[in-house]
């Protein structure tokens, strides 16, 4: 395939030297060359096949929008922008491309929502809750996408709202942490990332699976079939 990646940053640059290790053709696009979405007009995405997008909450609605009216499937990787979802929904769908989406692409970081889901069932019997996650002090957004869902999960199972508690440090990569306590013990369900590789060979592989889809679709709901 022939894949344009938005964003030079750290994911982003990992997500296109992934890709050309798995044989695809890659050209990547940082902000400055994305001015005014010229990177996105339809003249400049012929012959693309798929855009990856790692970029930044204020830029991924224009770039979204932009591959929508150009008829040319999506993988996005940024956060920060899901209350714009149930129209980019129908938009997705009435352009009749294919769209996928993740707050994160790890394997293991989507084996931990699972698990979440079972042991949430834990505030339903006297166990009080909180979630905590470590980012690089570079990341914009707090709490992260991945944390966020970690609550969703959570309220979703148990309809407890928990707390999120963000830490911004160093070069941390992603920590994400469940802690379920009780006046005789106490759980620790976490997720701690040794790299960002995880989340560009999972976008990577998301978008293999895309290239001939139409629809919009959740890598939590397609993950295992990559497996």
């Amino acid at each position: 395939m022939h894949i344009l990646v938005l964003g030079r940053g750290k994911t982003g640059s990992l997500v296109a030297e992934v890709a050309h290790q798995r044989g695809h053709e890659v050209r990547v696009v940082g902000s400055s060359q994305n001015e005014a979405g010229r990177a996105l007009s339809k003249q400049s995405l012929k012959g693309v096949d798929i855009v990856i997008d790692f970029t930044t909450p204020q830029a991924v609605r224009d770039h979204i929008s932009s591959c929508i009216s150009s008829g040319i499937n999506l993988v996005v990787g940024t956060t920060g922008w899901y209350d714009s979802l149930p129209q980019i929904r129908e938009s997705v769908l009435q352009a009749g491309i294919g769209f996928l989406y993740a707050a994160n692409f790890s394997i293991g970081v989507n084996l931990l929502f699972e698990i979440v889901r079972e042991g949430a069932e834990a505030l339903r019997h006297h166990y009080s809750g909180q979630i905590f996650e470590r980012h690089h002090a570079d990341k914009k957004d707090a709490p992260s996408g991945t944390a966020l869902q970690l609550q969703k999960l959570v309220r979703e199972v148990s309809g407890k709202e928990l707390e999120v508690i963000s830490f911004r440090e160093g070069e941390v990569v992603g920590m994400h942490e469940l802690v379920l306590n009780s006046p005789h013990d106490t759980l620790y369900l976490c997720h701690d990332s040794k790299s960002r590789r995880g989340f560009a060979e999972g976008a990577v592989r998301a978008a293999e699976w895309l290239a001939d889809k139409k629809g919009l679709f959740n890598f939590q709901d397609i993950w295992k079939e990559l497996l």
